[in-house]
């Protein structure tokens, strides 16, 4: 993956459209960690509708094909409390974008953080329950729609995460 630093634009092409589809890229990227913390997992399902979702655990890597395949992953692993949320915020940082708009089509690097709080018997329990990193291919439709083609995750540190998942992850 060729990421562009901080001096180039990332727009192979030199369009002019490389921000805004940076921009649309990046609402991808955060939005799927918005969907996860509001327990919408229909709606990160549909994010992958025509993708593939996939973990890495070990030496194997496992995937997830598809809307329903997402969703239902998501409501098997991840636990859900009263208020219908998982109790987390997903932190994404480092987002690097690799951008070929002749070719609509787009590679990301970032970072995650996901925390989660939960009622303790002392007060609020915060803290990190697992970090690591998204490698993320996304192709731009016809009507110019960007989507997310494939999303890799690496999970690089793992805390408790008794309150987080149901069981092992894409097992």
């Amino acid at each position: 993956m060729n990421i562009e630093g901080a001096a180039g634009n990332g727009d192979r092409d030199g369009d002019g459209d490389g921000d805004r589809d940076r921009a649309a890229i990046a609402a991808l990227v955060y939005g799927y960690a918005e969907l996860v913390d509001a327990g919408d997992f229909a709606g990160v399902g549909a994010m992958f509708a025509a993708g593939t979702f996939r973990a890495a655990a070990g030496n194997e890597i496992h995937v997830r094909r598809g809307a329903g395949e997402v969703r239902a992953q998501f409501e098997q692993l991840v636990r859900v409390y009263d208020d219908g949320t998982p109790g987390t915020k997903h932190v994404t940082t480092n987002l690097a974008i690799d951008l070929d708009t002749e070719a609509g089509m787009a590679q990301s690097l970032s970072y995650f953080t996901v925390l989660q709080g939960r009622p303790g018997p002392d007060g609020p329990d915060i803290g990190i329950v697992v970090a690591g990193r998204y490698e993320d291919r996304f192709t731009r439709d016809g009507d110019g729609t960007w989507r997310f083609a494939d999303r890799l995750i690496f999970t690089d540190l793992v805390g408790d995460v008794s309150r987080h998942l149901r069981g092992r992850p894409l097992g």
